[in-house]
C-alpha cells in the first residue's frame, strides 16, 4: 500500500511553456517552512485511512495514522521510515530517494524533474513526476488549487502516487495551515525493535 512512498523521482525538463506554473509551485514550495493538515489516505482497494501531517523543512515529515493503526512513517531529516508496530517492521529509504523530498527540499528545483498536467479546471494546478528510464519508480502528481491567500498562491490538495504496477495510492489533505512552529520531537519515534527513542 505505501511501497510508493520509496521510489525515487528523477524527472526530464518540462516544456518551456509550462515554466510560468512550475515557478509558482517553485514559490509556493519556497514559502512554506512547515504545514500542518488532517489527510486521508485511499488505497487501491478503495481502503480510506485517516490521520495527521506535520511537515518540517528541511527534510521532516511525520504522517500520524487514526488511533487503531500500527503504521506510521516518518521522515527525519536524513531518512524517510516506515514503522509497522504490528510485526515490529522498520523499513528505511535516503529522503532524496522519495517522492516527498519534493515537498519537503527546499532546495529541489521542481523545474527539472516535473511537469505540468493540463487540466480543464484553471483552478487547480496539477504537477506531476516520472521518470521515462526508470518506469519502476512510478509517477507522483501534487495537486495544488490557485488560491490567492495562500503560501505562493497555492493551496497543496495532496497527491496522488502510481507504482509500476499501476496501483494507486491517493493522499487528500484538509485544514492546512503553514509556517507555524514545529518542535523537532515531532519526528522522533520509538523503534518497536528495540523499545527506544528515534530522532
Amino acid at each position: 500500500m505505501l511501497l510508493p512512498f520509496a521510489a525515487a523521482i528523477a524527472i526530464a525538463a518540462p516544456a518551456v511553456a509550462q515554466n510560468g506554473d512550475l515557478a509558482q509551485v517553485q514559490r509556493h514550495l519556497s514559502a512554506v517552512s512547515s504545514m500542518t493538515a488532517a489527510f486521508s489516505q485511499i488505497d487501491r482497494n478503495g481502503k480510506v485511512l485517516t490521520g495527521t501531517l506535520t511537515l518540517k523543512k528541511p527534510g521532516k515529515i511525520r504522517f500520524q495514522y487514526e488511533k487503531g493503526v500500527p503504521i506510521l512513517i516518518v521522515g527525519d531529516g536524513k531518512a524517510l521510515t516506515f514503522i509497522d508496530y504490528s510485526v515490529k517492521q522498520v523499513q528505511r529509504w535516503p529522503i532524496g530517494n522519495t517522492p516527498l523530498s519534493v515537498l519537503i527540499n527546499p532546495d529541489k528545483d521542481i523545474g527539472r524533474f516535473a511537469k505540468v498536467v493540463p487540466s480543464a479546471d484553471p483552478r487547480v494546478l496539477s504537477v506531476e513526476g516520472y521518470d521515462a528510464k526508470h518506469p519502476e519508480y512510478g509517477r507522483i502528481t501534487l495537486v495544488f488549487a490557485r488560491e490567492a491567500s495562500a503560501p505562493g498562491g497555492l493551496m497543496l490538495q495532496g497527491w496522488v502516487m502510481l507504482d509500476s504496477q499501476g496501483n494507486r495510492t491517493t493522499i487528500r489533505l484538509s485544514d492546512q495551515r503553514f509556517n507555524a512552529p514545529v518542535d523537532d520531537g515531532t519526528f522522533r519515534w520509538n523503534d518497536p525493535r528495540r523499545n527506544s527513542t528515534h530522532s
